[in-house]
């Protein structure tokens, strides 16, 4: 399997630090969860209800008419390559890495893509999977190249594939509006809402596409009180709101922190920044002995900071930046073996899909 984020157990063993002394800054999960409904005792005791409400909640915080609800959008990844017969897949890279690995697996020929040569590739794919916002790297596509994308590969049978995880507070680049036959969106609700235990997802796309994967999960895929707890969020648009504005404010502040500590990010969205520098290995190893957890990538040598939650976090992050500036590890930098929790062959994201 491949190696995710948020791996806190693993970082509090090899570094000695109690797991509740970490600020876990490896995700891009917002640090606000949202609040839980009282859940009542047969919401645990029975089996779920397909026809409870939360379908129609999604439909409506999504602006569509038909999706299906899965068990993070990680299963959706792992569940499409099935659907089709062995072919050429081109997946955007660097990009969570697990949608390579599960097209691979299934029997796809997967030519991995950077994003300036997606267009021109094109022409030679069954599918194109991306992800928009991409992950790691912030970068964002639009709406109309998509879709003249999509119109391209559909006029073949071809599908394009794209990875919405992180577009709840940029909802105007979301293609969810136009999913159907030979467009597929995955969107992600851990994330936004601060809830990756919860384990749901959503699949936007035709009909015959939604049944088919819908017969390969097989009954009771979501968990009674996981759907009660993703219906009350998708509901509350109030706690919708000022989720965004948090994270808009606090992904600006995290920016203008790391331009000051010499970090500039070279990308990021609202829930991380993100930024290649040759030092990632030794700040990471760094920030990890003081129990702060960033992402670290290979393939570029990279790191992606998520969002603090508190004032605290953000001094702690603040003062441990400073001091690697006035370490010597700048002044006479050496190399440093990459800590075995992030020695990874490709960049990868946390868990939560």
């Amino acid at each position: 399997m491949l190696e995710h984020g948020g791996r806190l157990k693993a970082a509090a063993r090899q570094y000695g630090i109690a797991e509740a002394d970490w600020l876990d800054l490896s995700t891009g999960i917002a640090p606000w969860p949202f609040d839980l409904p009282a859940l009542a005792t047969q919401t645990w005791a029975r089996l779920p209800e397909v026809d409870d409400g939360l379908d129609a909640a999604a439909c409506s915080y999504y602006g569509v008419e038909q999706l299906l609800a899965v068990p993070g959008s990680q299963a959706a990844i792992q569940l499409l390559p099935r659907l089709r017969p062995s072919g050429r897949v081109g997946v955007l890279a660097p990009c969570y890495a697990e949608h390579a690995e599960a097209w691979r697996k299934a029997g796809h020929e997967v030519i991995e893509l950077a994003a300036d040569g997606l267009e021109e590739a094109l022409p030679r794919l069954d599918v194109l999977v991306l992800v928009n916002p991409n992950n790691p790297t912030g970068q964002r596509f639009d709406q109309a190249l998509l879709l003249d994308w999509h119109a391209r590969l559909a006029r073949h049978g071809g599908w394009l594939v794209v990875d919405e995880a992180f577009i709840d507070c940029t909802s105007a680049l979301s293609l969810a509006a136009s999913a159907g036959e030979g467009l597929i969106v995955l969107r992600s609700f851990g994330k936004f809402f601060g809830l990756a235990g919860a384990r749901l997802g959503f699949v936007l796309a035709d009909a015959k596409l939604l049944a088919a994967l819908a017969e390969q999960l097989g009954p009771w895929a979501i968990s009674g009180p996981t759907r009660a707890v993703g219906q009350a969020c998708l509901r509350d648009r109030g706690a919708q709101l000022a989720q965004r504005q948090r994270a808009e404010a606090a992904c600006a502040r995290l920016a203008e922190l790391l331009v000051g500590q010499g970090w500039a990010p070279q990308g990021g969205c609202a829930l991380f920044q993100y930024r290649v520098d040759p030092r990632a290995a030794q700040l990471h190893d760094f920030l990890a002995r003081r129990g702060i957890l960033v992402r670290l990538f290979t393939q570029p040598i990279a790191l992606r900071f998520g969002l603090p939650k508190g004032e605290s976090d953000w001094q702690r992050l603040e003062q441990a930046l400073a001091d690697f500036g006035r370490s010597e590890f700048i002044r006479d930098p050496q190399p440093q073996a990459i800590p075995t929790i992030a020695d990874e062959s490709a960049p990868t994201d946390e868990s939560e899909h």
